[in-house]
């Protein structure tokens, strides 16, 4: 019975410990995203084609 008792103590140091490392990587930007924001734009003209198109498509049905 006393294992469980040091087996529980010890899981919940070893969670505490990587709290602590996920609190510090956090703060220091690591999960940071400075890629997408770059590459955005270069898609961002595709997808307002694509509204576009199906906007003038929905215009031409509603003449029709």
């Amino acid at each position: 019975m006393g294992v469980i008792y040091i087996m529980l103590a010890a899981s919940v140091v070893v969670a505490v410990i990587f709290f602590i490392a996920f609190i510090i990587a956090v703060r220091n930007g690591q999960y940071d995203d400075s890629y997408t924001p770059s590459v955005r734009m270069l898609f961002e003209d595709e997808l307002v084609k694509d509204k576009s198109d199906k906007s003038n498509k929905s215009i031409l049905t509603k003449k029709d």
